[in-house]
């Protein structure tokens, strides 16, 4: 039985190639797009579960001050694991992590490697035990047999020694300091958001502090946020309570008058890749949205299919009718017409599955992903199982039930109809494609508008054509160095500074000025820099001036206008002010610019003074940048033999801080392309299904006189009309979807009127052009032909 159900179900599919080829096509593009998406979003969701015990880690962060100076640190004191293994029995275990800017380069004889920025750490022991990063070799339970050993992953390994035990080797960083090797780890997983390449001893760091400084020892340093500080708790245990605690301790240690003005929080492992430090969604956003629109896809995938199925059902009464007439119940007409559903979809499956193949690289590149497509791993299953069933179940019942309903007696006289309830159906599907269609245009439009106005806004700093980079031993000779570099003819300007002006990521507590309240904290990023730093960036004063370069700059600073409002400081200027127990004078306020991501407001801001500074920022021309390189490569080389400069244009490092976005935006073009693609093949298809039903109405109407344009025009204004409808719907929408989606960034677009009326145009064009075609080859054919057989 279920064999003829094939063959038949087979026959039809090639009876009927056109509308055949129509729903296969529209079936296999919406599995294709729709799976990728799906398998994205697992990506996304993925991150940092595969650690055991994931959800029960926690990173503590720190809110500082207060009102509109509140801040969230993702770093917090070198303190609050120790204290928290100590004295909070919830805890059960806990792990710092504190980049390592102490070494640049690495050698093994002649081989030598820079490792990524922010992937060398110090670290404490129990890194492999609070996560589950996979030891290949060494202890997970001492990994640091002395302070002299290191950890390195497979990857490096592999670069340093090929084939060869890398136990127990020893390699020089910077030249000068010996590391032996206890550990190899696996390469970090792609859904990893710690990733590391070298692990060092925490003790290295804590030898730092030689008990002269204000801190006399890194475990009672509570002033600096530096550590980034990983806790595991015990199951049950409640994280708010344990931070509260940590909060507690911090105000009962901490000797300063501003001490009970942090926080700590806890925010779980499984939140850092797509929450922000507030718990607001971020990247969690945009996996809601691609969830809703792989949904849509699908959606409109399963419509096609219903609509040319039920279009086309009044075709197929006579043969459902003598079918029931030999004896076929209606159970088995809907069996036959599911299998039939069934066919469809494996044959659109199956070519799905060979689109995602070919697709894949393309994808990744676009999503910046390595994503990968095994029909054998279990995972793939889970996230393409539900959706594959639901697409095949929305797909079949209703054609299949509305098939099978049939009266014989009356298909046989010409005397069937589906009534207008099954035409509002089809009209409220069709209506139903072209919200979604026409929403993701609207989305398209708007964000690219908001990349645009990222990529476009004035920063308050010029940053075309400068690149940075650490100078090392370059910077005992700054001075002469920079007059040599002056005169190469492709070199503008250079200058330096402790940190790079788009991301300036230090912050501190640690200030006073006249007529502060003392029920006040106040956050503010310092930087240190030389004397050409504000011009070189063409930074604005609003009052003051710039450093001059002396020995008496050391005591005088410059803040931005932010900083001065935040601070309640009035006439500013000569003003003293303190900055982490450096006391000095106010000589400059600078205009307001961005130095984080736009998505955050700006911050108060202080620039310090130091002549010597490890960033160096050197202006080109865009057409003499390369020469401008190598000249400076030239000189880095002759003061820092063996090393390499690893420098960066900051133009492509901004880029950089929205590079999830825009590729989020360059998806959302594809999504809304192929949307209206398919939403379009089902136009088609009942554009031509229309035409054919009334062809024999268009005979008598050329016959009774009308026009080609006419005819064009009766036969398109109800598909017009529809897309219409869709376009008021999908209106609001799209705005309030579109209106959260910009509350990520503190500066923003305003939703113009003209992005609607734009998405409307294009979707009522497309509309046109698709049915157009075969309306006016009906109304143009031969009304003799289509009238002969009445």
């Amino acid at each position: 039985m279920i064999k003829n159900y094939i063959i038949t179900a087979w026959r039809n599919l090639i009876k009927n190639k056109f509308y055949s080829a129509i729903n296969i096509i529209g079936l296999t593009v919406g599995l294709t797009v729709g799976l990728l998406i799906l398998l994205w979003i697992n990506d996304e969701l993925s991150f940092d579960r595969f650690h055991i015990n994931a959800d029960n880690i926690y990173k503590v962060e720190a809110q500082m001050g207060t009102g509109t100076t509140t801040q969230i640190l993702s770093d917090v004191s070198a303190p609050v694991s120790v204290f928290a293994l100590k004295e909070i029995p919830g805890v059960k275990d806990a792990v710092r992590m504190v980049s390592n800017e102490d070494y640049a380069l690495f050698s093994y004889g002649e081989k030598k490697i820079v490792p990524r920025d922010n992937t060398i750490f110090y670290t404490d022991p129990s890194i492999f035990k609070v996560f589950d990063f996979k030891l290949l070799k060494g202890n997970r339970n001492n990994p640091f047999p002395n302070v002299r050993s290191i950890i390195v992953t497979q990857k490096i390994a592999k670069r340093l020694f090929g084939d060869s035990d890398p136990i127990g080797k020893v390699l020089k960083a910077d030249n000068h300091d010996n590391y032996m090797i206890s550990g190899v780890a696996a390469d970090m997983p792609e859904n990893s958001t710690i990733k590391f390449d070298m692990l060092f001893s925490i003790e290295i760091e804590k030898r730092q502090y030689d008990s002269r400084g204000y801190w006399k020892a890194m475990g009672a340093n509570w002033g600096d946020y530096f550590a980034s500080t990983y806790m595991l708790l015990r199951p049950g245990v409640s994280p708010a309570a344990v931070v509260n605690l940590l909060t507690k301790i911090h105000n009962r240690d901490m000797p300063a008058s501003d001490a009970d003005k942090v926080k700590f929080l806890a925010q779980p492992l499984t939140h850092l890749h797509l929450y922000n430090s507030d718990g607001s969604p971020s990247g969690m956003q945009t996996v809601r949205i691609f969830f809703i629109v792989a949904l849509f896809i699908l959606f409109i995938a399963c419509i096609n299919y219903v609509n040319l199925s039920t279009a086309r059902a009044i075709l197929r009464s006579k043969e459902v009718s003598i079918r029931k007439i030999i004896g076929a119940g209606k159970t088995h007409l809907f069996i036959q017409f599911v299998i039939e559903t069934i066919l469809f979809f494996a044959i659109a499956l199956a070519l799905a599955f060979v689109l995602i193949t070919l697709l894949m690289p393309v994808y990744n590149n676009l999503s910046g992903k390595n994503l990968h497509f095994n029909l054998f791993d279990t995972s793939l299953w889970r996230v393409a199982g539900i959706a594959i069933f639901s697409t095949l179940i929305g797909s079949s019942i209703y054609p299949a039930l509305l098939l099978s309903s049939f009266k014989p007696v009356s298909a046989l006289r010409g005397k069937i109809s589906l009534g207008t309830g099954n035409s509002t159906f089809r009209k409220s599907l069709i209506i139903t494609q072209f919200i979604f269609s026409i929403g993701l245009i609207i989305c398209t439009l708007i964000i690219n508008n908001q990349l645009k106005y990222i990529r476009n806004k004035e920063l308050g700093y010029d940053k075309s054509y400068v690149f940075d980079f650490i100078m090392r031993d370059m910077q005992k000779n700054y001075e002469v160095i920079r007059s040599q570099l002056l005169n190469h003819k492709g070199i503008l300007g250079i200058a330096s500074g402790s940190d790079n002006i788009i991301s300036i990521a230090n912050s501190t507590s640690e200030t006073q000025w006249d007529g502060k309240d003392p029920s006040t904290s106040f956050i503010i990023h310092p930087t240190y820099i030389d004397k050409y730093f504000i011009p070189f960036f063409k930074l604005k004063f609003v009052a003051g001036a710039n450093f001059m370069g002396t020995k008496s700059d050391s005591a005088h600073f410059i803040l931005n206008e932010t900083a001065v409002r935040q601070a309640g400081i009035i006439n500013p200027i000569g003003k003293r002010f303190t900055l982490n127990k450096q006391r000095g004078i106010i000589i400059g306020v600078v205009r307001d610019f961005h130095f984080a991501s736009l998505k955050q407001k700006i911050e108060p801001a202080v620039f310090g003074f130091s002549a010597l500074q490890p960033e160096m920022f050197v202006r080109t021309t865009g057409r003499d940048a390369q020469k401008a390189v190598d000249a400076v490569q030239k000189v880095f080389k002759e003061y820092n033999p063996g090393f390499m400069m690893d420098y960066s244009f900051m133009d492509n490092d901004y880029n950089s801080m929205y590079k999830t976005d825009q590729q989020s935006g360059i998806l959302f073009k594809w999504f809304a392309g192929i949307a209206i693609l398919i939403s379009c093949l089902g136009l088609y298809g009942l554009a031509t299904y229309t035409a054919q039903e009334k062809v024999k109405e268009i005979g008598i109407r050329k016959v009774l006189g009308a026009s080609i344009a006419n005819i064009t025009r009766m036969l398109s204004k109800d598909f017009l009309m529809l897309v219409a409808i869709a376009i008021i719907i999908a209106t609001p929408i799209a705005w309030f979807a579109m209106n959260n989606w910009l509350q990520d960034f503190a500066y923003r677009i305003t939703i113009q009127w003209w992005v609607f009326a734009w998405a409307a145009v294009i979707a009522l064009l497309i509309a046109i052009f698709t049915i157009s075609f075969q309306f006016i080859k009906a109304a143009m054919a031969n009304p003799v032909k289509s009238l002969k057989n009445d």
